[in-house]
C-alpha cells in the first residue's frame, strides 16, 4: 500500500511523543504547585463576582437565588461557579486541554438513559462547559466532596478518603484511556453499578435495585403523574410557587412564543428527529424555576402530547448565557451560547438526550432537552454511606469525559505514576473549601446587613 495515500498512522514513537508533552508541560505547571491557594490574587470580591452576574437573570428571581446560596457552604459552591473559574485563572495551569464541564462537583454526576434506554453514569451538567485545561474539572470536584461531608455533618476522615478516591480514579482511568484506541475511548462507558463496586454485594444489589425503580418513575408518564391535572377538560402542568410558575400570558401569546421557539429549535436538529418532534402538539407551558446557580435564568417546562394519545413529553428549554470561563480563555467557537453547551454535552457523554437542540429567541440563547427522562440524581445523604466508591466513579467518568476531546497520553503523562499530582490537587481542594467557608459567610454577613436581599420566595 502506498503510504502517501492511506490514513494518517500514529506511531509508537508519537505516542511517545504526546507523553513527553504531558511531562514537558509540568514546568509550566509544577504538579505540587497545583496545591497553592492564595486570596490575596483576587481582583475582585466573591460577591462582586456573583454580582455582576445579575444583569443577565430575571431581577424577581434574584432574591431566592441568594437565599438559596446562603443556606449553606455547598448550596454556595454550587451557586459560585463564576468566583471559582476567576479563582483557577489566577494560577498557572498544565495548557493540557480538554472540553471540560465546567461545574464538576460531585452531585453533578449521576444516571442517564441512553437512547437505547440503557442506564449509564456520567457527567449531567454542561452550562460552564467550555474548552480548557483538564486540572480545573478536577480541582472543582475535590473541592466539592471537602464542602459536601462538612455540609451533611459525615466524618472529616471521609472527604480526605472520598477527594483522594476521585483523583485516583481520575488518574487510573486516563491511564487506561492513554492505552486505547479512539474508537474505544468514544464508546467507553460507566455502568449503573460501578459506583458500588467495592461494596458488599447484598447493599450494592438493594442500591442498584432501587436506583432502577426510581429511573423507571422518572419517566415523562412518571412526571405526568406527578405534574399534570386537568383543567377544565384539558392537561395542565400543576403550578408551584417555588418550582413552576404561570408566565401571566393569554394562551394565545403563550402559542405564539411556542411555536417561534419551536421553529428555531427545529432547525438545530437532524432532518430524522423533526419528523418525531413533528409527531407532537404543545399542551401546556409554564416557567420553570430551577437548581441554585441557575436560579434567575429563563427556563420553560412544555407538555407536549403525542399524536397516539398515548405519549406525553416533557420539553426543558433553559437559557443559556456565555461560560463563566469565556473571560479567562477566550470566547467560545459558538455564536449561540445553547449550541455551546449541546456540542460539549455531546463531546462529553458516552451516550446523550436525543431531543438536544438550541435557538435564540428575542436575543436570548436557549437549550432544549427532556425533563427528567429516567435521570437519576443523587442527593448528599444517600450516597453518605459509600461516598469513596461513588467519588472514584465521579473521578472515572470524569477521566473518560475528558479523553474523548483531549490527548490522554498527555495528561496521562503529566500526571505520571507518583503522588506529586494527587498530593498537589487534595491539597488544593481542602484550601479551596476553606475559602469556600470564608465566602459563603460573607455573603450570609451582607445578606444580614443589607447589602443583598434574599428571600425565599419566588415571584
Amino acid at each position: 500500500m502506498n503510504n502517501s495515500a492511506s490514513p494518517r498512522v500514529r506511531s509508537t514513537d508519537r505516542t511517545s511523543a504526546n507523553a513527553v508533552d504531558g511531562r514537558e508541560a509540568r514546568k509550566v505547571a509544577p504538579r505540587r504547585a497545583a496545591a497553592t491557594w492564595d486570596p490575596r490574587v483576587r481582583q475582585m470580591s466573591a460577591l462582586d463576582r456573583l454580582r455582576a452576574q445579575d444583569a443577565v437573570r430575571d431581577p424577581d428571581l434574584l432574591p431566592l437565588r441568594y437565599a438559596r446560596m446562603a443556606s449553606s457552604p455547598w448550596t454556595y459552591l454550587r451557586g459560585a461557579a463564576a468566583v471559582m473559574a476567576a479563582d483557577l485563572a489566577s494560577a498557572s495551569h498544565s495548557g493540557l486541554r480538554v472540553q471540560m464541564c465546567g461545574d464538576a462537583h460531585i452531585l453533578n454526576f449521576g444516571y442517564w438513559a441512553s437512547p437505547e434506554r440503557r442506564l449509564l453514569f456520567d457527567a449531567r451538567d454542561f452550562d460552564e462547559t467550555l474548552p480548557g485545561p483538564f486540572e480545573w474539572d478536577l480541582k472543582r470536584l475535590a473541592t466539592s466532596i471537602h464542602v459536601l461531608v462538612e455540609t451533611e455533618t459525615i466524618d472529616p476522615a471521609c472527604a480526605e478518603d472520598s477527594a483522594a478516591a476521585a483523583v485516583d480514579g481520575y488518574r487510573k482511568a486516563m491511564r487506561r484511556c492513554a492505552r486505547m484506541g479512539e474508537l474505544d475511548v468514544w464508546y467507553d462507558h460507566i455502568a449503573v453499578d460501578v459506583p458500588l463496586k467495592g461494596l458488599a454485594s447484598d447493599f450494592a444489589e438493594v442500591t442498584v435495585s432501587s436506583i432502577e425503580k426510581r429511573a423507571k418513575k422518572r419517566t415523562h408518564h412518571g412526571a405526568a403523574r406527578q405534574l399534570v391535572e386537568e383543567v377544565d377538560g384539558r392537561p395542565r402542568i400543576r403550578l408551584d410557587p417555588l418550582k413552576r410558575v404561570d408566565e401571566n400570558m393569554s394562551p394565545e401569546q403563550v402559542t405564539r412564543a411556542y411555536e417561534e421557539v419551536y421553529d428555531t429549535y427545529l432547525a438545530s436538529i437532524p432532518p430524522h428527529l423533526r419528523r418525531l418532534v413533528d409527531r407532537f402538539t404543545r399542551a401546556d407551558s409554564v416557567r420553570q424555576i430551577v437548581g441554585v446557580g441557575s436560579v434567575g435564568m429563563r427556563v420553560w417546562l412544555h407538555l407536549l402530547e403525542g399524536d397516539s394519545g398515548r405519549q406525553p413529553l416533557f420539553s426543558q428549554a433553559k437559557q443559556a448565557e456565555a461560560s463563566v470561563y469565556e473571560q479567562f480563555l477566550g470566547p467560545s467557537e459558538f455564536a449561540n451560547h445553547g449550541e455551546r453547551i449541546v456540542v460539549g454535552q455531546r463531546l462529553m457523554q458516552t451516550a446523550s438526550d436525543i431531543f438536544l437542540g438550541h435557538m435564540r429567541v428575542g436575543g436570548i440563547d436557549y437549550y432544549v432537552r427532556q425533563f427528567r427522562d429516567m435521570k437519576v440524581i443523587p442527593r448528599g445523604h444517600e450516597i453518605a454511606g459509600f461516598l469513596p466508591q461513588f467519588a472514584r466513579a465521579c473521578g472515572q467518568a470524569l477521566a473518560k469525559s475528558h479523553a474523548r476531546s483531549g490527548d490522554p497520553e498527555a495528561i496521562a503523562g503529566y500526571i505520571g505514576k507518583g503522588t506529586a499530582f494527587t498530593d498537589g490537587i487534595l491539597d488544593y481542594a481542602r484550601a479551596y473549601a476553606g475559602q469556600t467557608r470564608t465566602d459563603h459567610s460573607a455573603l450570609s454577613a451582607a445578606i444580614a446587613s443589607g447589602h443583598v436581599e434574599a428571600a425565599e420566595r419566588a415571584w
